[in-house]
């Protein structure tokens, strides 16, 4: 097992009704506050207006920005720190899943050190400094709520890419399960493929971490036991919450432990195909998870079958990778790009974006005959 240190210093409040301390919490930063949420959403199911409660009962200065897409844009994150710059903003608090999270993430280094969002991303800038940033969730799936990571598109360069700084772990984060009763089933299905996702690329990094296999494989028959139920029953509130608990516990540091790094080859391929035909990234994982496998089968077969073995009780790499399609099937995921309706017609397309950027991942390198044939794989 490699060395390791463990670090989260994000203190999470799970459960219902835990967003009643959300005003108090943000009152130990200040009363300027940036509230940052999507599309409209959290307006329509009544989390804002609950949000809104909580600021005004401290008598919070709101400023607010929104229109945060689910592929979050450097564009957008420029807008906010200019807005929380004017406005001598004290605290974030960002309402949503993923893409508002990180696009406050990165909105509060910028704000703080007078930075350029995109030389942060690039790491071009080394920020020394961040506000204070509190988050409220309400898509269980990416576990930047209790993480230090970060993923942001630009449409100028072409390219989605992640950041990670131990300054960017959120203050508070506040998961009540029942803020996830309103996520669509498709959101919720890509939601559960995310952190199913996430533990993989954790168990197929480099180091032998025999408990953090464990968490790997716990957490994985967490999303398969309670996946299908939760999208059968969306209002039940234990499911909810098995599956809210498991997409943070995915990527909170517990999978990596014991660990030089994890792989992350499967999410740059995800994040290529989200910039190119802005598909959600619980879907892009699902396509290129099963492609990705079957490329390794033949290059790491004891590593697939032993998590097969665990999974499914089978014996071989290729019943593995047969089985976990078949459960993102069940969860109604794509698994092809022809799912998606993308057809050999883009192949060229995506294939030059691959090479270009360079897609690869951190243990399991690729050649630019393995980025074709991941392609290739895909469809």
């Amino acid at each position: 097992m490699e060395n390791f240190t463990a670090y989260n210093p994000t203190k999470l409040h799970f459960g219902k009704g835990v967003t009643d301390q959300l005003g108090e919490t943000v009152l130990e930063y200040g009363k300027r506050v940036l509230l940052m949420y999507g599309k409209g959403s959290v307006q329509k199911n009544g989390i804002y207006t609950k949000i809104i409660q909580q600021l005004n009962s401290i008598n919070a200065e709101i400023t607010e920005f929104s229109g945060i897409k689910s592929n979050p844009l450097v564009d957008d994150v420029l807008e906010a720190a200019q807005l929380g710059k004017l406005n001598h903003i004290d605290v974030i608090v960002a309402v949503g899943g993923g893409s508002v999270i990180d696009s406050a993430k990165i909105t509060a280094l910028s704000i703080a050190n007078g930075t350029d969002p995109w030389a942060i991303m690039k790491y071009k800038s080394k920020p020394t400094t961040t506000k204070p940033l509190i988050a409220v969730l309400t898509l269980a799936a990416t576990g930047t709520e209790m993480n230090g990571a970060a993923v942001l598109q630009n449409h100028k360069t072409k390219e989605k890419i992640g950041y990670v700084s131990p300054l960017m772990y959120p203050n508070h984060s506040f998961l009540d399960p029942e803020f996830t009763y309103s996520v669509p089933k498709n959101y919720t299905a890509y939601g559960i493929a995310d952190l199913i996702a996430h533990s993989l690329e954790a168990y197929f990094g480099d180091g032998d971490a025999s408990l953090s296999d464990r968490f790997v494989e716990a957490i994985i028959k967490e999303a398969m036991e309670y996946g299908p139920l939760v999208l059968n029953d969306p209002e039940n509130y234990e499911y909810r919450s098995k599956i809210m608990w498991a997409a943070t516990a995915a990527l909170n540091g517990l999978t990596s432990y014991g660990r030089k790094y994890g792989d992350w080859g499967v999410h740059d391929i995800g994040h290529n195909l989200s910039f190119l035909f802005d598909t959600p990234h619980g879907a892009t994982l699902t396509i290129a998870y099963p492609a990705w496998l079957r490329l390794q089968k033949n290059r790491i077969p004891e590593r697939i079958t032993k998590l097969g073995n665990q999974l499914f009780g089978t014996n071989s790499a290729d019943e593995t990778i047969t089985l976990l399609e078949k459960f993102f099937k069940s969860i109604l995921c794509p698994v092809r790009l022809s799912d998606i309706n993308i057809h050999n017609d883009k192949k060229d397309e995506i294939i030059d974006q691959m090479i270009k950027n360079q897609i690869d991942g951190m243990v399991h390198k690729f050649t630019d005959d393995d980025r074709k044939k991941i392609v290739e794989l895909m469809f």
